[in-house]
């Protein structure tokens, strides 16, 4: 392991089923998470890192200690998550690479309906020549955020294997469900004790993020009446059909499908029920917070206007907070900013700052006093059966981590 590459690693970790699960109310929301922490503070202990650990909600702590004596460098912080979305099975990853990338569409193997397009994905022209990974087409790949931890990992190989890379001490986290919004639940920043830090979680090389949506999370729930449908007449209200016509109502033009750049959307997750009852789960998402009470104000109308034609069913609209938009929290942060642009710029990707159509640890981490912004990995794809990375682009993010540990000792 001392001696493998971030390729070695990134293709250990994805078999690793770690899926999370956002009906469950425990943390972990699932315990196969346990699998990769527990792997990986072997690994960081056998590289020589003696307080590596994880607690009970599977986060894993552990610290790269300063080898510049009594100089005074403030303590930075590096995080990934363990989990997968649970929007595609993470279970029986079988990763394909492909070696020299020659350009065109990718087929996957296991399931030649499953196909990488180049006209869906620009990025791919910038990326002949380079090794790429992807899934067999029956999972996803799980580089989100898998690429993130590798390379945090490959760093600290680093670090600890040459005593020329001047650095402070160091803070590693690798935090489970991500994915459902609750990364950060039970994330303990005493024990990380940071001035500063970085999500290692993004898209391709050279984009940093500071900025994210704002998220909600909402949830309809249709109560109806059920009777036989023989002697239904003016009695059944069925949920489902009400559920049919709120999903109808919604504006088209604020979908996820409709929407790019800083449009904000309604998105409905996932939606299940019956005659007696049914359920819709949404995400709301703007770059500006306040935009959030226009999305609730929205679905609001639409309950209004279905419960006109159904005034007997009974229609619930819970609404719950998850993220803000992490530029809301960053205030004076730009020291942080700034030694992450020039570590970029030194390991030649040409860094751009980019808004993220998501959100990460670091949202959450910013609003609760740890300045956090983002970092890119190199993939594309994320949550579907269609994912992919370039090694390439993720052995530059590799070289940004080292300058940028560099950075802040120098400074």
């Amino acid at each position: 392991m001392k001696n493998d590459s971030v390729l070695d690693k990134l293709l250990r970790y994805v078999v690793i089923d770690t899926q999370s699960d956002d009906a469950s109310e425990t943390t972990p929301s699932t315990m196969k998470q346990f699998d990769l922490s527990k792997l990986l503070v072997e690994e960081l202990q056998e590289l020589g890192i003696k307080d590596a650990s994880v607690d009970e909600h599977s986060y894993v702590y552990a610290t790269i200690p300063s080898n510049l004596g009594s100089k005074d460098v403030p303590t930075i912080a590096f995080l990934a998550h363990l989990d997968t979305s649970p929007d595609a099975s993470g279970k029986d990853v079988k990763p394909q690479i492909i070696k020299d990338y020659k350009g065109g569409d990718i087929v996957l193997p296991a399931d030649n309906s499953v196909v990488i397009r180049q006209s869906e994905n620009p990025e791919l022209k910038n990326c002949i020549g380079h090794t790429i990974v992807t899934s067999d087409g029956t999972t996803l790949l799980g580089s989100d955020d898998k690429s993130g931890v590798a390379s945090i990992m490959q760093m600290t190989q680093m670090l600890l294997s040459d005593s020329s890379i001047n650095h402070g001490d160091i803070r590693i986290c690798f935090t489970p469900d991500e994915e459902i919004g609750c990364g950060t639940k039970c994330i303990d920043l005493e024990k990380i004790g940071a001035k500063f830090a970085y999500t290692v979680d993004g898209d391709m090389p050279g984009e940093l993020n500071k900025e994210t949506f704002s998220a909600d999370g909402a949830t309809i729930t249709i109560t109806g009446r059920d009777i036989h449908p023989g002697s239904a007449k003016d009695i059944m209200i069925n949920a489902g059909r009400v559920m049919g016509d709120i999903l109808a109502k919604l504006p088209k033009d604020m979908a996820p499908e409709t929407t790019d750049d800083r449009q904000p959307f309604i998105h409905p997750t996932s939606c299940s029920g019956s005659v007696i009852s049914a359920q819709i789960k949404f995400i709301l998402r703007d770059f500006d917070s306040n935009g959030l009470v226009k999305l609730k104000q929205i679905l609001e109308n639409v309950i209004a206007e279905v419960q006109q034609m159904y005034p007997k069913a009974k229609i619930e609209l819970e609404v719950k907070t998850q993220y803000r938009n992490m530029l809301d929290y960053l205030g004076n942060a730009t020291q942080g900013l700034d030694y992450l642009w020039e570590a970029a710029t030194r390991a030649g990707v040409n860094p751009y700052w980019k808004p993220i159509r998501g959100g990460t640890d670091g949202s959450r981490l910013s609003e609760m006093g740890l300045p956090t912004p983002n970092i890119f990995t190199g993939g594309q794809n994320f949550h579907s059966r269609s994912e992919w990375v370039s090694i390439t682009a993720l052995e530059k993010t590799v070289d940004t981590l080292i300058h940028l540990v560099k950075i802040w000792a120098e400074k």
